[in-house]
């Protein structure tokens, strides 16, 4: 079902884009750039959150970490992860897929500026096998995302310690 609402949103909105497939498992972030040929920062990672009553989703580069601070500041309350059954729930993508297309209900979207350092970035597309290459404009152009300053960059020695 993800896959094929994830593929149903660029149909529509953006035919020029195919969803890649993978033979094997890109559910982290480790795994996605190995399974796409990419650094794993140019993964764009989708964190689903609770923030008071509402709940948002915050695309960012693989190696940066959410900053409980800047998050607080830019959306009003303390983020909450959301839990395993609940991210499926809400977004209709199991763990390891979650994107911000084809999304079960309509959810804010927010790009953080991690993302601008790259011209291509690779974000899951609804499962743990696939993924899109897109522009980190584009996509917050596809998903009318808002861009936020909610992460920190971190190098690569310190994603791997």
């Amino acid at each position: 079902m993800s896959l094929a609402s994830v593929r149903a949103f660029f149909a529509e909105k953006a035919p020029d884009i195919s969803v890649i497939e993978s033979a094997v498992s890109s559910a982290t972030v480790a795994l996605a750039a190995e399974a796409y040929g990419v650094e794993p920062a140019r993964i764009a990672k989708t964190l689903s959150l609770r923030v008071g009553d509402r709940v948002v989703l915050i695309v960012a580069a693989g190696t940066s970490r959410m900053d409980n601070k800047k998050v607080k500041a830019a959306f009003g309350g303390k983020p909450k992860m959301l839990g395993l059954d609940e991210v499926a729930d809400i977004t209709g993508h199991e763990v390891g897929g979650v994107c911000p297309f084809g999304l079960k209900t309509p959810l804010p979207v927010y790009c953080d500026v991690s993302l601008k350092a790259f011209d291509v970035v690779v974000p899951a597309a609804g499962s743990t096998h696939s993924a899109v290459r897109i522009t980190p404009d584009r996509m917050a152009e596809l998903t009318a995302a808002k861009w936020v300053d909610v992460c920190e960059v971190r190098s690569q020695t310190e994603v791997s310690a």
